[in-house]
């Protein structure tokens, strides 16, 4: 078991190799990335809440206390407002190490302010998990290559496990039944009654066309997207990332075709993380300006 354990923080963390120049470049490219996006969802989350006026679904902190003081009031923007300068001083280090943890804090009150009518989307999941990350290396790693190693390391572990435990919470709900194909249609005609609701009228694609005649179909879409997801775990090896961040990948285009469901930002951060970009940045000459990477360590 020590062994196993041992091997997977291998895989993960890499500490037996060196820490490249273009790995420090493709990491603050990264962090900028997710802060540019931490910003974003803010300032339009802090914009939608001011128009709530109810708690209808408590989520997270929500909970434990009682969020409608965010409604009717300007709350939002100033907290969004608090977001933008916190995050802008920690992607410089300018501050404190344990900044990124209080800026998940309120972009998770944001959060669950935005969505405490019923409706909860899974597209920012993943920023707020890179933000965590990012909080825990600056506050345990001062040396900067073990720092984006845990922090890099961290989010493909915390990946792998998402992806397989969804595959396993569909048997739990379902069991092996679940990749039935009729439950494809059931879910299509959902689909269908939303974009009526939206746009007024509705047009499947070739793809749900085709699984709506075919049962069989139907069933080795969802069969497939299922042994992706069980397949998670897989990311952890170096040597298989590249493929299976490539099959999660197509399963989420999969999942916008059949299902009008899109994974967009999901499937930029999967982009980012699942492919060694550091190599072909090593060949690149941003890698061999010295005082680029001068300033890049200095708030690396």
């Amino acid at each position: 078991m020590k062994n196993m354990v041992s091997a997977i923080g291998d895989q993960l963390f890499e500490p037996n190799r060196g820490f490249s120049r273009g790995e420090l470049v493709f990491y603050k490219f990264f962090e900028l990335f997710i802060a540019g996006y931490v910003i974003k969802l803010s300032w339009e989350w802090a914009s939608y809440t001011m128009r709530n006026s109810e708690v209808v679904l408590s989520l997270g902190l929500a909970n434990y206390f009682d969020i409608s003081m965010m409604f009717g009031n300007s709350l939002p923007l100033l907290l969004a407002a608090a977001i933008t300068a916190l995050t802008f001083l920690t992607y410089f280090r300018i501050g404190f190490r344990w900044q990124y943890l209080v800026i998940l804090l309120l972009f998770h009150l944001q959060y669950v302010s935005r969505f405490s009518q019923g409706e909860i989307p899974h597209s920012s999941n993943l920023v707020g998990m890179a933000v965590l990350c990012f909080g825990l290396g600056l506050c345990f790693f001062r040396e900067i290559g073990k720092r984006w190693r845990f922090i890099f390391g961290s989010m493909i572990f915390f990946i792998g496990l998402g992806y397989t435990i969804a595959a396993f919470c569909k048997l739990a709900g379902t069991g092996f039944t679940w990749a039935d194909g009729h439950h494809l249609w059931l879910w299509i005609a959902e689909k269908e009654t939303d974009i009526l609701s939206r746009e007024g009228s509705f047009t499947p694609n070739w793809l749900q066309v085709l699984a709506l005649r075919h049962a069989g179909i139907a069933t080795l879409i969802l069969l497939t997207g299922w042994l992706t997801e069980l397949a998670g775990v897989a990311v952890w090896s170096v040597k298989l990332r590249p493929y299976v961040i490539t099959a999660i990948i197509a399963m989420h285009f999969g999942i916008t075709l059949t299902m009008n469901i899109r994974f967009d930002l999901f499937v930029m951060q999967l982009v980012l993380i699942g492919y060694p970009w550091y190599l072909l940045i090593d060949r690149m000459p941003v890698a061999k300006s010295d005082g680029l990477i001068r300033f890049l360590r200095k708030i690396g």
